[in-house]
């Protein structure tokens, strides 16, 4: 066994030497104050994030719209309980909204709210239902396209806007829970 100067098991250096400017970055924290959070070393094209923001705003205030409706007509057998699942998604659905909405104001846009484009802006589209059946299969049709349009984010998104990213993430997990749950209510009823 030859002998080693590393440790086993023992963290590596990195080949890169940390290098900070700490009076560069004081004087652009100072220069740049009224761009708030969005940095100089923000990576990604900002526009483009709020346009996406600004869909996936829409896309949550059509589930939460879609979802307090099924709530309300969810009737027949076991409804009582379905009805109640589609109250908690509604309000989780609402939660995320306002975390989209609060970080397109943290990166200076303006969250859209405007009921006129809604429905063009949204990624899944906003169906009644005609049954409990139907409600339930069509709130796990737009959970399954939230969860692909989220994931095609956080993959733009990377390195670039890790707090964005991050954001997608953690909606992402819970939009994956509520289409198990569609899923497991769906079963056995067709």
């Amino acid at each position: 066994m030859s002998k080693s100067s590393t440790v086993q098991g023992a963290p590596t250096q990195s080949s890169d030497p940390f290098v900070m400017d700490l009076k560069k970055i004081r004087e652009d924290a100072r220069k740049h104050m009224s761009d708030g959070p969005v940095t100089q070393s923000y990576g990604a094209d900002r526009e483009t994030v709020l346009k996406l923001c600004n869909d996936a705003l829409a896309t949550e205030i059509v589930c939460v719209l879609r979802y307090k409706r099924h709530h309300f007509m969810a009737k027949g057998i076991n409804s009582e309980a379905v009805a109640a699942e589609f109250a908690e998604h509604a309000a989780e659905e609402q939660q995320h909204a306002d975390s989209i909405a609060e970080r397109i104001v943290q990166l200076g846009g303006e969250p859209d709210f405007a009921p006129d484009g809604l429905k063009t802006r949204s990624h899944s589209e906003y169906k009644e239902g005609a049954n409990l059946t139907d409600m339930i299969k069509e709130n796990l049709i737009a959970e399954r396209i939230a969860i692909d349009t989220y994931r095609e984010i956080i993959r733009y998104l990377g390195d670039k806007d890790v707090t964005t990213r991050r954001m997608f993430e953690e909606i992402l997990a819970v939009e994956e829970e509520h289409a198990d749950d569609m899923a497991d209510l769906l079963e056995g009823r067709e």
